[in-house]
Protein backbone atom coordinates (compact mmCIF):
# COMPACT_ATOMS: atom_id res chain seq x y z
CA UNK A 1 0.00 0.00 0.00
CA UNK A 2 1.54 3.82 -1.36
CA UNK A 3 2.57 5.02 2.46
CA UNK A 4 3.35 8.24 1.04
CA UNK A 5 1.14 11.98 2.19
CA UNK A 6 -1.11 12.86 -0.69
CA UNK A 7 -3.22 15.80 -0.64
CA UNK A 8 -6.10 15.53 -3.78
CA UNK A 9 -7.05 18.95 -5.10
CA UNK A 10 -10.09 18.99 -7.01
CA UNK A 11 -11.64 21.77 -9.37
CA UNK A 12 -14.96 21.80 -9.40
CA UNK A 13 -15.61 25.59 -9.99
CA UNK A 14 -17.73 24.88 -13.43
CA UNK A 15 -20.73 26.56 -13.67
CA UNK A 16 -24.08 24.74 -15.13
CA UNK A 17 -24.34 27.10 -17.70
CA UNK A 18 -24.27 24.57 -20.65
CA UNK A 19 -26.12 22.19 -18.36
CA UNK A 20 -28.73 24.57 -19.05
CA UNK A 21 -29.35 25.04 -14.78
CA UNK A 22 -29.05 26.36 -12.38
CA UNK A 23 -27.18 23.83 -10.47
CA UNK A 24 -23.50 23.89 -10.51
CA UNK A 25 -22.12 21.35 -13.03
CA UNK A 26 -20.65 19.40 -10.61
CA UNK A 27 -23.72 18.27 -8.74
CA UNK A 28 -25.26 16.87 -11.62
CA UNK A 29 -25.74 13.01 -10.75
CA UNK A 30 -24.66 9.25 -12.35
CA UNK A 31 -26.32 6.59 -10.33
CA UNK A 32 -28.06 8.87 -8.14
CA UNK A 33 -24.45 10.32 -6.84
CA UNK A 34 -23.27 13.92 -7.45
CA UNK A 35 -20.34 14.04 -9.95
CA UNK A 36 -17.76 15.41 -7.50
CA UNK A 37 -18.83 12.68 -4.70
CA UNK A 38 -17.65 10.17 -7.85
CA UNK A 39 -14.63 11.78 -8.11
CA UNK A 40 -13.59 12.31 -3.96
CA UNK A 41 -14.49 8.51 -3.65
CA UNK A 42 -11.93 7.38 -6.57
CA UNK A 43 -9.90 9.31 -5.39
CA UNK A 44 -10.29 8.08 -1.58
CA UNK A 45 -9.73 4.51 -2.81
CA UNK A 46 -6.56 5.68 -4.23
CA UNK A 47 -4.84 6.83 -0.59
CA UNK A 48 -5.50 10.24 -2.37
CA UNK A 49 -5.82 11.51 1.53
CA UNK A 50 -6.83 15.22 2.49
CA UNK A 51 -9.30 17.04 0.15
CA UNK A 52 -8.91 20.14 -1.34
CA UNK A 53 -12.03 21.72 -2.93
CA UNK A 54 -11.73 24.61 -5.51
CA UNK A 55 -15.34 26.03 -5.75
CA UNK A 56 -17.05 29.31 -7.29
CA UNK A 57 -20.47 29.40 -7.33
CA UNK A 58 -22.74 27.07 -5.01
CA UNK A 59 -19.88 26.01 -2.72
CA UNK A 60 -21.16 25.12 0.63
CA UNK A 61 -23.64 23.11 -1.89
CA UNK A 62 -20.19 21.01 -3.41
CA UNK A 63 -18.76 20.73 -0.01
CA UNK A 64 -22.06 18.81 1.45
CA UNK A 65 -22.51 16.72 -1.26
CA UNK A 66 -18.73 15.51 -0.67
CA UNK A 67 -18.87 15.43 2.86
CA UNK A 68 -20.21 11.78 3.53
CA UNK A 69 -16.94 10.47 1.72
CA UNK A 70 -14.56 13.22 2.59
CA UNK A 71 -15.61 15.12 5.93
CA UNK A 72 -12.62 16.71 6.59
CA UNK A 73 -12.46 18.43 2.72
CA UNK A 74 -11.40 22.31 2.83
CA UNK A 75 -13.14 24.72 0.60
CA UNK A 76 -11.27 27.24 -1.21
CA UNK A 77 -13.06 29.63 -3.79
CA UNK A 78 -11.55 30.37 -6.96
CA UNK A 79 -13.24 34.16 -7.58
CA UNK A 80 -11.64 34.97 -10.92
CA UNK A 81 -11.28 31.95 -14.00
CA UNK A 82 -7.69 32.61 -15.12
CA UNK A 83 -7.04 28.80 -16.17
CA UNK A 84 -6.58 25.33 -14.54
CA UNK A 85 -2.97 26.67 -12.69
CA UNK A 86 -4.91 29.35 -11.09
CA UNK A 87 -7.23 26.98 -10.05
CA UNK A 88 -4.98 24.81 -8.60
CA UNK A 89 -3.18 27.41 -6.93
CA UNK A 90 -6.09 28.22 -5.14
CA UNK A 91 -5.79 25.73 -2.86
CA UNK A 92 -2.28 27.25 -2.01
CA UNK A 93 -2.75 27.29 1.86
CA UNK A 94 -2.94 23.39 1.53
CA UNK A 95 0.29 22.63 -0.67
CA UNK A 96 2.31 24.19 0.92
CA UNK A 97 1.60 21.87 4.34
CA UNK A 98 4.11 19.82 2.27
CA UNK A 99 2.48 16.19 1.06
CA UNK A 100 4.80 14.06 -1.02
CA UNK A 101 1.85 13.68 -3.91
CA UNK A 102 -0.63 15.97 -5.18
CA UNK A 103 -3.45 14.55 -7.28
CA UNK A 104 -5.34 17.10 -9.40
CA UNK A 105 -8.77 16.27 -10.74
CA UNK A 106 -12.22 17.65 -12.31
CA UNK A 107 -15.15 17.60 -10.21
CA UNK A 108 -17.14 16.65 -13.73
CA UNK A 109 -15.31 13.52 -14.41
CA UNK A 110 -17.61 11.41 -13.02
CA UNK A 111 -15.81 7.74 -14.35
CA UNK A 112 -12.29 8.00 -13.07
CA UNK A 113 -11.46 4.99 -11.12
CA UNK A 114 -8.70 4.32 -8.85
CA UNK A 115 -6.14 2.34 -10.60
CA UNK A 116 -4.82 4.70 -13.04
CA UNK A 117 -4.57 7.42 -9.98
CA UNK A 118 -2.21 4.74 -8.03
CA UNK A 119 -0.41 4.41 -11.63
CA UNK A 120 0.08 8.09 -11.60
CA UNK A 121 1.04 8.14 -8.38
CA UNK A 122 3.39 5.52 -8.60
CA UNK A 123 5.40 7.37 -11.12
CA UNK A 124 6.00 9.73 -8.68
CA UNK A 125 7.01 7.39 -6.03
CA UNK A 126 9.46 6.18 -9.06
CA UNK A 127 11.03 9.79 -8.86
CA UNK A 128 9.01 11.69 -11.57
CA UNK A 129 7.84 15.20 -10.42
CA UNK A 130 5.34 14.92 -13.08
CA UNK A 131 2.95 12.27 -14.14
CA UNK A 132 0.18 12.98 -17.08
CA UNK A 133 -2.94 10.72 -17.47
CA UNK A 134 -3.60 10.12 -21.42
CA UNK A 135 -5.89 8.15 -23.09
CA UNK A 136 -5.75 6.76 -26.59
CA UNK A 137 -7.97 7.41 -29.41
CA UNK A 138 -8.47 6.71 -33.00
CA UNK A 139 -9.60 10.34 -33.30
CA UNK A 140 -7.39 12.46 -31.91
CA UNK A 141 -8.31 15.87 -33.25
CA UNK A 142 -8.97 18.72 -30.99
CA UNK A 143 -7.51 16.86 -28.16
CA UNK A 144 -3.65 18.20 -27.07
CA UNK A 145 -1.15 15.24 -27.48
CA UNK A 146 1.01 14.15 -25.04
CA UNK A 147 5.04 14.49 -26.53
CA UNK A 148 7.39 11.53 -25.55
CA UNK A 149 10.69 10.51 -25.75
CA UNK A 150 12.33 8.16 -24.88
CA UNK A 151 9.75 6.96 -22.55
CA UNK A 152 10.14 10.35 -21.05
CA UNK A 153 6.85 13.01 -21.35
CA UNK A 154 8.56 16.18 -22.57
CA UNK A 155 5.80 18.43 -23.49
CA UNK A 156 1.89 18.31 -23.79
CA UNK A 157 0.68 20.45 -27.46
CA UNK A 158 -2.47 21.51 -27.98
CA UNK A 159 -4.44 20.18 -31.06
CA UNK A 160 -4.07 23.98 -32.93
CA UNK A 161 0.03 24.02 -32.33
CA UNK A 162 0.98 20.46 -33.17
CA UNK A 163 3.33 19.94 -36.46
CA UNK A 164 1.97 17.39 -39.20
CA UNK A 165 3.79 14.75 -37.49
CA UNK A 166 2.67 15.68 -33.83
CA UNK A 167 -1.41 15.52 -35.23
CA UNK A 168 -0.74 12.03 -35.86
CA UNK A 169 -0.17 11.20 -32.41
CA UNK A 170 -3.25 9.20 -30.97
CA UNK A 171 -1.77 9.61 -27.29
CA UNK A 172 -3.91 12.42 -26.18
CA UNK A 173 -4.10 14.63 -22.26
CA UNK A 174 -6.69 13.65 -20.07
CA UNK A 175 -6.34 16.34 -17.76
CA UNK A 176 -5.86 14.70 -14.59
CA UNK A 177 -2.35 15.19 -12.82
CA UNK A 178 -0.51 14.28 -10.45
CA UNK A 179 2.81 17.19 -8.67
CA UNK A 180 5.10 16.15 -6.15
CA UNK A 181 4.50 17.75 -3.48
CA UNK A 182 7.97 19.71 -3.03
CA UNK A 183 7.57 20.61 -6.06
CA UNK A 184 4.83 21.69 -6.87
CA UNK A 185 4.38 25.20 -5.82
CA UNK A 186 7.65 26.36 -7.39
CA UNK A 187 6.15 24.90 -10.62
CA UNK A 188 2.99 26.07 -10.25
CA UNK A 189 4.57 29.16 -9.60
CA UNK A 190 6.42 29.13 -12.80
CA UNK A 191 3.37 29.01 -15.07
CA UNK A 192 2.96 32.43 -16.80
CA UNK A 193 0.10 33.67 -19.18
CA UNK A 194 1.84 34.67 -22.19
CA UNK A 195 -0.98 32.94 -24.09
CA UNK A 196 -3.86 34.22 -26.62
CA UNK A 197 -6.50 33.82 -23.57
CA UNK A 198 -4.44 35.13 -21.29
CA UNK A 199 -4.96 32.68 -18.88
CA UNK A 200 -2.39 30.25 -16.44
CA UNK A 201 -2.19 26.46 -17.92
CA UNK A 202 -1.62 23.84 -15.65
CA UNK A 203 -0.62 21.57 -18.77
CA UNK A 204 2.84 24.28 -19.09
CA UNK A 205 4.24 22.47 -16.05
CA UNK A 206 5.45 19.35 -17.83
CA UNK A 207 7.80 21.70 -20.21
CA UNK A 208 8.91 23.62 -16.65
CA UNK A 209 9.68 20.32 -15.13
CA UNK A 210 11.66 18.93 -17.84
CA UNK A 211 13.47 22.34 -18.45
CA UNK A 212 14.50 21.99 -14.69
CA UNK A 213 15.69 19.09 -15.07
CA UNK A 214 13.19 17.13 -13.57
CA UNK A 215 11.48 13.71 -14.74
CA UNK A 216 7.79 13.86 -15.87
CA UNK A 217 6.01 11.19 -17.16
CA UNK A 218 2.72 9.80 -18.53
CA UNK A 219 0.14 6.84 -17.39
CA UNK A 220 -2.58 5.59 -19.71
CA UNK A 221 -6.05 5.55 -19.08
CA UNK A 222 -9.07 4.28 -20.63
CA UNK A 223 -11.01 7.11 -22.50
CA UNK A 224 -13.91 6.60 -19.83
CA UNK A 225 -11.96 7.32 -16.84
CA UNK A 226 -10.92 11.00 -18.42
CA UNK A 227 -14.65 11.72 -20.18
CA UNK A 228 -15.80 15.13 -18.79
CA UNK A 229 -19.33 16.46 -18.94
CA UNK A 230 -20.15 19.17 -20.42
CA UNK A 231 -23.38 18.92 -21.10
CA UNK A 232 -26.73 16.88 -20.57
CA UNK A 233 -26.45 14.43 -23.71
CA UNK A 234 -22.53 13.84 -21.85
CA UNK A 235 -24.41 13.38 -18.44
CA UNK A 236 -26.84 10.80 -20.26
CA UNK A 237 -24.12 8.60 -22.16
CA UNK A 238 -21.64 8.92 -18.56
CA UNK A 239 -24.71 7.29 -17.03
CA UNK A 240 -25.18 4.43 -19.65
CA UNK A 241 -21.22 3.71 -18.99
CA UNK A 242 -21.38 3.63 -14.82
CA UNK A 243 -24.81 1.48 -15.77
CA UNK A 244 -22.79 -1.11 -17.98
CA UNK A 245 -19.28 -0.96 -15.86
CA UNK A 246 -22.04 -1.68 -12.82
CA UNK A 247 -23.95 -4.71 -14.64
CA UNK A 248 -20.79 -6.31 -15.66
CA UNK A 249 -19.68 -6.37 -11.90
CA UNK A 250 -22.87 -7.69 -10.30
CA UNK A 251 -22.90 -10.73 -12.51
CA UNK A 252 -19.03 -11.32 -12.36
CA UNK A 253 -20.02 -11.37 -8.32
CA UNK A 254 -22.67 -13.56 -9.09
CA UNK A 255 -26.05 -11.78 -9.52
CA UNK A 256 -27.92 -12.76 -12.28
CA UNK A 257 -29.60 -10.71 -14.78
CA UNK A 258 -31.62 -12.09 -17.16
CA UNK A 259 -31.68 -8.60 -19.19
CA UNK A 260 -28.93 -6.76 -18.37
CA UNK A 261 -29.42 -3.61 -20.05
CA UNK A 262 -32.65 -2.71 -18.67
CA UNK A 263 -31.40 -3.33 -15.21
CA UNK A 264 -30.49 0.90 -13.36
CA UNK A 265 -28.30 0.43 -9.93
CA UNK A 266 -27.41 3.41 -7.91
CA UNK A 267 -24.18 4.13 -6.51
CA UNK A 268 -24.58 1.89 -3.40
CA UNK A 269 -26.44 -0.72 -4.40
CA UNK A 270 -25.52 -3.91 -2.66
CA UNK A 271 -26.70 -7.21 -3.66
CA UNK A 272 -25.94 -10.83 -2.42
CA UNK A 273 -24.70 -13.57 -4.97
CA UNK A 274 -27.35 -15.84 -6.28
CA UNK A 275 -30.21 -13.13 -6.34
CA UNK A 276 -32.04 -13.32 -9.91
CA UNK A 277 -33.11 -9.75 -11.21
CA UNK A 278 -35.75 -9.91 -13.60
CA UNK A 279 -35.95 -7.22 -16.68
CA UNK A 280 -36.86 -3.48 -16.01
CA UNK A 281 -36.20 -3.46 -12.40
CA UNK A 282 -34.64 0.37 -10.46
CA UNK A 283 -33.01 0.56 -7.53
CA UNK A 284 -32.72 3.73 -6.03
CA UNK A 285 -29.74 4.39 -3.51
CA UNK A 286 -30.07 3.22 -0.21
CA UNK A 287 -30.56 -0.82 -1.45
CA UNK A 288 -29.30 -3.89 0.31
CA UNK A 289 -30.47 -7.43 -0.62
CA UNK A 290 -28.55 -9.55 2.07
CA UNK A 291 -29.35 -12.76 0.49
CA UNK A 292 -30.04 -14.67 -2.77
CA UNK A 293 -33.79 -13.15 -3.58
CA UNK A 294 -35.86 -12.77 -6.55
CA UNK A 295 -36.29 -9.49 -7.73
CA UNK A 296 -38.74 -9.85 -10.42
CA UNK A 297 -39.56 -7.13 -13.56
CA UNK A 298 -40.60 -3.72 -13.40
CA UNK A 299 -39.86 -3.05 -9.67
CA UNK A 300 -38.82 -0.04 -8.05
CA UNK A 301 -36.81 -0.05 -4.98
CA UNK A 302 -34.68 2.80 -3.14
CA UNK A 303 -34.12 3.12 0.56
CA UNK A 304 -34.94 -0.90 1.18
CA UNK A 305 -33.32 -4.16 2.85
CA UNK A 306 -34.33 -7.37 1.25
CA UNK A 307 -33.55 -10.74 3.46
CA UNK A 308 -32.85 -14.37 2.04
CA UNK A 309 -35.13 -16.02 0.05
CA UNK A 310 -37.38 -12.56 -0.25
CA UNK A 311 -39.47 -12.43 -3.80
CA UNK A 312 -40.36 -9.11 -4.35
CA UNK A 313 -43.00 -8.13 -7.24
CA UNK A 314 -43.70 -8.68 -10.41
CA UNK A 315 -44.48 -4.34 -10.54
CA UNK A 316 -43.94 -3.45 -6.73
CA UNK A 317 -42.24 -0.55 -5.26
CA UNK A 318 -40.31 -0.55 -2.53
CA UNK A 319 -39.96 2.98 -1.15
CA UNK A 320 -37.43 3.84 2.23
CA UNK A 321 -37.85 1.93 5.20
CA UNK A 322 -38.85 -1.22 3.68
CA UNK A 323 -37.50 -3.69 5.29
CA UNK A 324 -38.17 -7.31 4.34
CA UNK A 325 -37.27 -10.38 6.03
CA UNK A 326 -35.93 -13.90 5.01
CA UNK A 327 -38.73 -15.45 2.77
CA UNK A 328 -40.98 -13.31 2.71
CA UNK A 329 -43.25 -11.87 -0.51
CA UNK A 330 -44.11 -8.54 -1.61
CA UNK A 331 -45.79 -9.06 -4.66
CA UNK A 332 -47.64 -7.48 -8.05
CA UNK A 333 -48.53 -3.76 -8.02
CA UNK A 334 -47.96 -3.47 -3.79
CA UNK A 335 -45.99 -0.87 -2.09
CA UNK A 336 -44.23 -0.63 1.08
CA UNK A 337 -43.24 2.32 2.61
CA UNK A 338 -41.48 2.59 6.44
CA UNK A 339 -42.31 -0.97 7.14
CA UNK A 340 -40.51 -3.97 8.49
CA UNK A 341 -42.05 -7.02 6.90
CA UNK A 342 -40.77 -10.17 9.20
CA UNK A 343 -40.30 -13.78 7.24
CA UNK A 344 -42.26 -15.65 5.67
CA UNK A 345 -44.66 -13.36 5.66
CA UNK A 346 -46.74 -12.83 2.62
CA UNK A 347 -47.56 -9.15 0.86
CA UNK A 348 -48.95 -10.86 -2.40
CA UNK A 349 -50.67 -8.18 -4.60
CA UNK A 350 -53.08 -4.64 -4.91
CA UNK A 351 -51.76 -3.14 -1.57
CA UNK A 352 -50.16 -0.49 0.41
CA UNK A 353 -48.26 -0.94 3.23
CA UNK A 354 -47.00 2.41 5.11
CA UNK A 355 -45.59 2.60 8.63
CA UNK A 356 -46.02 -0.56 9.56
CA UNK A 357 -44.84 -4.05 11.15
CA UNK A 358 -46.09 -7.08 9.53
CA UNK A 359 -45.49 -10.04 11.93
CA UNK A 360 -43.60 -13.54 10.88
CA UNK A 361 -45.65 -15.57 8.35
CA UNK A 362 -48.76 -13.09 8.62
CA UNK A 363 -50.56 -13.05 5.00
CA UNK A 364 -52.34 -9.67 3.91
CA UNK A 365 -54.68 -10.44 1.31
CA UNK A 366 -55.25 -8.34 -1.98
CA UNK A 367 -56.20 -4.46 -1.77
CA UNK A 368 -55.72 -4.27 1.82
CA UNK A 369 -54.26 -0.79 2.47
CA UNK A 370 -52.94 0.48 6.16
CA UNK A 371 -54.58 3.95 6.22
CA UNK A 372 -51.43 5.73 7.84
CA UNK A 373 -51.84 9.36 7.60
CA UNK A 374 -54.62 11.31 9.40
CA UNK A 375 -53.44 14.82 7.27
CA UNK A 376 -51.01 15.50 10.02
CA UNK A 377 -49.58 12.81 11.48
CA UNK A 378 -47.86 9.41 10.12
CA UNK A 379 -49.03 6.58 12.71
CA UNK A 380 -47.69 3.10 13.29
CA UNK A 381 -50.09 -0.44 12.29
CA UNK A 382 -49.04 -3.72 13.97
CA UNK A 383 -50.18 -6.86 12.45
CA UNK A 384 -49.01 -9.74 14.81
CA UNK A 385 -47.55 -12.87 13.53
CA UNK A 386 -49.65 -15.66 11.76
CA UNK A 387 -52.74 -12.97 11.36
CA UNK A 388 -54.86 -13.29 8.76
CA UNK A 389 -55.89 -9.88 6.69
CA UNK A 390 -58.86 -10.44 4.36
CA UNK A 391 -59.41 -8.48 1.17
CA UNK A 392 -60.12 -5.21 0.35
CA UNK A 393 -59.57 -4.26 4.36
CA UNK A 394 -58.36 -0.71 5.37
CA UNK A 395 -56.59 -0.38 8.77
CA UNK A 396 -57.12 2.51 10.30
CA UNK A 397 -54.06 3.66 12.57
CA UNK A 398 -52.88 3.76 15.22
CA UNK A 399 -53.88 -0.12 15.31
CA UNK A 400 -52.42 -3.50 16.46
CA UNK A 401 -53.83 -6.74 14.95
CA UNK A 402 -52.97 -9.77 17.21
CA UNK A 403 -51.05 -12.52 16.92
CA UNK A 404 -52.98 -15.35 14.52
CA UNK A 405 -56.30 -12.82 14.46
CA UNK A 406 -57.67 -12.47 11.12
CA UNK A 407 -59.83 -9.48 9.95
CA UNK A 408 -62.78 -10.51 7.64
CA UNK A 409 -63.03 -9.37 3.82
CA UNK A 410 -63.96 -5.60 3.22
CA UNK A 411 -63.58 -4.73 7.01
CA UNK A 412 -62.37 -0.89 8.35
CA UNK A 413 -60.97 -1.96 11.17
CA UNK A 414 -60.26 1.28 13.65
CA UNK A 415 -59.81 -0.84 17.33
CA UNK A 416 -57.24 -2.82 17.55
CA UNK A 417 -57.62 -6.57 17.83
CA UNK A 418 -56.75 -9.33 20.28
CA UNK A 419 -54.41 -11.92 19.76
CA UNK A 420 -56.56 -15.30 18.21
CA UNK A 421 -59.36 -12.56 18.02
CA UNK A 422 -61.94 -12.17 14.67
CA UNK A 423 -62.39 -8.85 13.36
CA UNK A 424 -65.91 -7.74 11.06
CA UNK A 425 -65.86 -3.88 10.31
CA UNK A 426 -68.47 -4.35 7.47
CA UNK A 427 -72.01 -2.99 7.13
CA UNK A 428 -74.67 -6.00 7.26
CA UNK A 429 -76.00 -6.86 3.70
CA UNK A 430 -79.46 -6.11 3.70
CA UNK A 431 -81.01 -8.08 0.01
CA UNK A 432 -84.13 -6.61 -1.62
CA UNK A 433 -85.58 -9.89 -3.49
CA UNK A 434 -86.29 -8.38 -7.49
CA UNK A 435 -85.62 -4.91 -6.77
CA UNK A 436 -82.76 -4.89 -9.34
CA UNK A 437 -85.30 -5.85 -12.20
CA UNK A 438 -87.50 -2.52 -11.03
CA UNK A 439 -84.07 -0.15 -11.22
CA UNK A 440 -82.91 -1.47 -14.25
CA UNK A 441 -86.52 -0.56 -15.69
CA UNK A 442 -86.68 3.12 -14.07
CA UNK A 443 -83.08 3.88 -15.33
CA UNK A 444 -84.16 2.82 -18.39
CA UNK A 445 -87.16 5.11 -18.41
CA UNK A 446 -84.82 8.12 -17.26
CA UNK A 447 -82.62 7.96 -20.17
CA UNK A 448 -85.27 7.94 -22.65
CA UNK A 449 -86.27 11.36 -21.61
Amino acid sequence: MNQRSCLTIILAAGEGTRMKSALPKVLHRIAGLPMVAHVVRAAGRAGGGDVALVVGRGGDEVRAAVAPYAPAAEMFVQRERLGTAHAVLAARAAIARGYDDILVMFGDTPLVESAPLEAARGLLADGNAVAVMGFRTEDPSGYGRLIEQDGRLVAIREDKDCSDDERRINFCNGGLMAIDGRQALALLDAVGNANAKGEYYLTDIVEIANARGLKVAATEASFENVLGINNRAELAAAEAIWQRRTRRSMMLSGVTLTAPETVFFAHDTEIAAETLIEPNVFFGPGVRVTGAATIRAFSHIEGATIGEAAEVGPFARLRPGADLGDHSKVGNFCEVKKAKVEPGAKINHLTYIGDAIVGAKANIGAGTITCNYDGYNKHLTEIGAGAFIGSNSSLVAPVRIGVNAYVASGSVITESVPDDGLAFGRARQDTKPGRAKILRERYAAMKKK
